[in-house]
C-alpha cells in the first residue's frame, strides 16, 4: 500500500509542472532522443534532463540507449494506478450528481 501511494505521489506530482504535460503529450505519439524533447523548450539541456528523470522516476517514460543518444518514449501502462486511483473519485461525483439530479426531480414534481 505505502509503494502504491508513493507511485501515486510520482505520478502526480510529475503532471503538475506543464513542461513534464508537453513532454509526454510529446512522447505519446513517438520515440523521441532526448535533444528533440529539448528542442522547443527555452531551457537547459540540464533542466530536460532533470525533468525526464522526475518522469522517469513516475514510471511514466522509458528511456533507452542507441549508440550516444537517449530515446523516450511513453511507459505502456504509465497511467493505470492513477486512472484507478481517480475512477474512484468519478465514480463518487457521478453517483452524488445522480442523487442530485433524483432530489431536484422529486422537488419539482412535488411543486
Amino acid at each position: 500500500m505505502v509503494e502504491y501511494a508513493a507511485q501515486l505521489d510520482d505520478v502526480f506530482g510529475s503532471l503538475a509542472d506543464p513542461t513534464r504535460r508537453d513532454i509526454l503529450r510529446r512522447v505519446a505519439t513517438k520515440e523521441l532522443s532526448v535533444n528533440e524533447i529539448a528542442g522547443p523548450y527555452d531551457i537547459s539541456l540540464a533542466a530536460v534532463s532533470k525533468h525526464l528523470k522526475v518522469l522517469e522516476r513516475a514510471k511514466l517514460v522509458i528511456k533507452r540507449r542507441r549508440g550516444k543518444q537517449q530515446f523516450v518514449s511513453l511507459s505502456p501502462g504509465a497511467f493505470i494506478g492513477a486512472d484507478a486511483y481517480l475512477d474512484f473519485y468519478k465514480s463518487l461525483a457521478i453517483e452524488r450528481l445522480d442523487n442530485l439530479e433524483r432530489y431536484l426531480r422529486e422537488e419539482e414534481e412535488q411543486r
